[in-house]
């Protein structure tokens, strides 16, 4: 949650961004690079020093792959720092990629479920064993949830994960134990399918606090043209708004427009 200064409590550990450094035979330089733009998820300017140091990668490799990023637009140099950003080929790539996923046309849907709730919205994708989030649009009360287009939180312990993982043809293929968050996190398989039969058989998922303490959320899935489910849609907020007597509510509100977002994809399709 953030008060008004918008400050995102909880930032996720930098091993996932380690293990991508990893190599694997014929693709050191490719998941380097990878790992390198992924960086500025959580860091907006770095140096390749820097980068080195958060990576594990000695800093002649970083400074190789700033230049040839760097070289075709990927990122770009502030010339009074000398830090490195997201540059326009990245932004150009990233707005064709939402646009050519039908992300960006379903965002008047997602500014009904907020205005309509009050309550932060989220749309996010599958991305490994986590969810990548495509669209936020924060709740207007100054105790909300936020989470940026790029953060990504781990499938097993947030709504939007959990209602996809339950209309995966392979749904928990994790190595347990799963990360502990909270005491409230599901941990080992056998919680996490109980738990996804309940999605399938309500339609919707709830977050009961297994990511962040004191944030509760409830998310659907949303289908493509074909009928797979691609994306999830979620409200997201402080417990102390979640509560029981309104959680009901806010799920049908969430169901409906689930339901809104795949025939506008449909259509689209």
């Amino acid at each position: 949650m953030t008060d008004d200064s918008g400050a995102v409590p909880g930032g996720q550990a930098s091993g996932r961004t380690q293990e991508a450094c990893r190599p694997k035979p014929g693709t050191q330089t490719v998941d380097r690079s990878v790992a390198v733009l992924r960086s500025f998820e959580r860091t907006a300017r770095q140096t390749p020093t820097e980068i080195a140091h958060r990576l594990g990668l000695s800093v002649s490799t970083a400074h190789r792959i700033v230049h040839a990023l760097h070289a075709t637009g990927m990122l770009a140099q502030d010339p009074a720092s000398e830090r490195y950003f997201l540059g326009p080929t990245t932004a150009i790539l990233g707005r064709l990629a939402l646009e050519r996923m039908g992300a960006t046309l379903l965002q008047p849907e997602l500014t009904a479920l907020r205005d309509d709730t009050g309550e932060s919205v989220s749309l996010g994708v599958r991305a490994g064993d986590e969810v990548a989030i495509l669209l936020h649009l924060p709740s207007a009360h100054p105790l909300r949830y936020d989470q940026p287009p790029g953060d990504r939180n781990p499938l097993h312990a947030c709504a939007m994960g959990k209602a996809l993982l339950a209309y995966d043809d392979d749904p928990v293929a994790m190595d347990e134990p799963y990360r502990r968050y909270t005491p409230a996190t599901l941990t080992t398989r056998r919680e996490l399918e109980t738990d996804l039969r309940r999605v399938r058989e309500r339609g919707y998922s709830v977050n009961d606090e297994e990511r962040l303490a004191g944030v509760r959320a409830v998310a659907a899935p949303v289908r493509d043209g074909g009928g797979r489910v691609f994306a999830a849609v979620a409200l997201q907020g402080p417990a102390v708004r979640f509560g029981d007597d309104r959680l009901p509510g806010l799920a049908e509100a969430v169901l409906a427009a689930a339901e809104r977002l795949t025939d506008l994809h449909r259509h689209l399709s």
